[in-house]
């Protein structure tokens, strides 16, 4: 079993995890800013780009990730999917997924808290990717033990990829221009491979 955080757009690294083993996704850790929580890393053409939702905390010296709530102040909405349509818009499966996506930015106020949007996001892209386990969600603050990998501080954007190997290149966009860019949000991979992507997600990849 591994223990994860929640994530907007989650790396790939991330949802190998989720394909290969039961996942408890926790709701009661401190938030933490600068985290996959509420940011991804997509690639265009001038290289990566971070998105970053923006939030509002509570009036607490620490909040927990299930009471923060989205800031409705900046256009974040439109500039996200403005950035995700710039940078896919050529991909072989934009236009195949888009629709499936296009909503969360269009109605993104019908979620009061990130962790449900996140979950929403979750929620769509494990069917499109043929993931089919059960997901759960942690009701107490859970406690690394010898039968959970814990890997909430690990998949983190400041710190190095925890499979940096295990994942083989794929097409990108962008790579005759920028090389190829490992662990990016999993739209880039969905968009870029299709129904091809959970072949890259299994514990042994399928060279394609």
């Amino acid at each position: 079993m591994v223990l994860l955080s929640t994530a907007y757009l989650a790396p790939v690294s991330y949802y190998r995890q989720i394909q290969n083993n039961d996942a408890v996704i926790e709701r009661f850790c401190n938030y933490q800013k600068q985290s996959y929580r509420n940011r991804c890393r997509i690639a265009t053409e001038a290289g990566i780009m971070t998105l970053s939702i923006p939030v509002e905390k509570p009036a607490t010296i620490k909040a927990l990730t299930r009471d923060i709530q989205i800031s409705r102040h900046d256009k974040w909405e439109h500039l996200h999917w403005t950035a995700i349509t710039s940078a896919y818009n050529s991909s072989p499966f934009f236009e195949y997924y888009s629709d499936e996506f296009r909503p969360f930015f269009l109605h993104s106020a019908k979620y009061k808290y990130l962790f449900d949007f996140n979950q929403a996001l979750q929620e769509t892209i494990c069917p499109l990717l043929g993931i089919n386990h059960h997901i759960k969600y942690s009701e107490e603050y859970m406690t690394a033990s010898d039968n959970c990998h814990d890997l909430r501080q690990a998949i983190h954007p400041k710190r190095p990829s925890i499979e940096p190997n295990t994942l083989i290149p794929y097409y990108q966009v962008f790579t005759t221009r920028n090389g190829f860019t490992p662990d990016l949000s999993i739209i880039d991979l969905l968009f870029n491979m299709g129904p091809e992507s959970i072949l890259l997600l299994q514990k042994e990849p399928v060279k394609i």
